[in-house]
């Protein structure tokens, strides 16, 4: 029974991220023109109405077939993951729930207006950075918990291997 709460609550991850995702990507294309941008942190920080057909960076502009079969196979193995692999792993429930909701968010703008709405818009250390989303920020987020996940993982099969004894080997 607690595992099926658990999956619950990760689609419920999912589905807060969705839903923050869309509702502001709606407010920018609703309420600002496409190219303007409203400055939050003077040489940092913009709100940018932007467009994108392609990946992250603008690779792969104008495929949307390639990902549309890509997104849906993704959201596949990250729900069969939730449900099999994430039992007692709250961190990697977590990230998977995190990607879900990222995936269909970007999902969706590719089916709906065949192009990914973005509007976070960035300069760190000088480098402006690509304009992304809420979406983008949940897979990329979903994924730093991941590594963190698979470095824990990695670390108790060492303490497993080494045994319990307090030694430490380098």
């Amino acid at each position: 029974m607690w595992r099926y709460f658990l999956v619950f609550y990760y689609y419920l991850i999912a589905l807060f991220v969705i839903l923050l995702d869309q509702s502001t990507k709606w407010l920018i294309v609703n309420n600002m023109h496409q190219g303007e941008s409203i400055s939050i942190i003077d040489n940092v920080l913009y709100i940018t109405s932007h467009r994108n057909q392609g990946a992250a960076w603008g690779i792969l502009q104008g495929q949307m077939w390639l990902f549309y079969v890509i997104t849906i196979v993704v959201i596949a193995a990250i729900m069969y993951y939730i449900y099999k692999a994430a039992k007692g792993k709250w961190l990697l429930g977590v990230s998977l729930a995190f990607m879900l909701g990222g995936a269909i968010g970007n999902f969706i703008d590719r089916v709906i207006h065949k192009e990914v709405v973005d509007f976070i818009h960035t300069y760190i250390f000088g480098y402006n950075f690509p304009v992304f989303n809420i979406a983008d920020s949940a897979l990329v987020i979903g994924v730093i918990m991941l590594m963190i996940q698979m470095l824990l993982d990695e670390r108790e099969s060492k303490e497993k291997l080494n045994g319990d004894n307090g030694t430490h080997h380098s």
